[in-house]
């Protein structure tokens, strides 16, 4: 066995090992983006089994990897991830409410009625306590919490 891998060109291992990853990382991410490194690792790998430069292995790596993600990666985002739903929770943030419950992170209170629907409410700074009726802007969401800072009312 060492005879035999003494004798295979190391880069044909190394284009192999790389081929393998990209096909992992496709199988993980499933958004069509890492196969096609695994194309261009193959046709690097076939270069390098004939004995090819180097650099030409990495232009080849290249020449066959950029278009095919280029070309596809578009229409893979439009049919191939179409099904994901977006939430409009993103919407939320830095948006001004009206807090409806005091905002206390050490006493785990606080509730605001954002867009017809109640929210727990802390803030991003556990010293800070926001009276009700008091606006805030919700600077960030945490699970199924909005984070939020005080507004100063002019």
């Amino acid at each position: 066995m060492a005879g035999f891998l003494e004798a295979v060109n190391p880069y044909i291992l190394v284009w192999l090992v790389l081929m393998i990853l990209f096909i992992i990382g496709e199988l993980v991410t499933v958004g069509l983006t890492s196969i096609w490194f695994a194309a261009g690792s193959l046709a690097a790998l076939i270069i390098a089994s004939f004995d090819g430069s180097l650099p030409l292995q990495i232009v080849g790596f290249f020449v066959i990897s950029i278009p095919l993600l280029a070309g596809t990666r578009p229409w893979a985002k439009k049919y191939i991830n179409s099904r994901t739903q977006k939430t409009n929770a993103e919407s939320l943030i830095g948006e001004e409410i009206r807090i409806t419950e005091q905002v206390s992170n050490r006493e785990q209170t606080g509730l605001a009625n954002v867009r017809g629907q109640e929210w727990t409410v802390r803030t991003s700074d556990d010293e800070v306590i926001i009276a009700k009726g008091e606006l805030a802007r919700i600077i960030r969401i945490s699970g199924v919490k909005l984070i939020v800072e005080r507004v100063k009312e002019e």
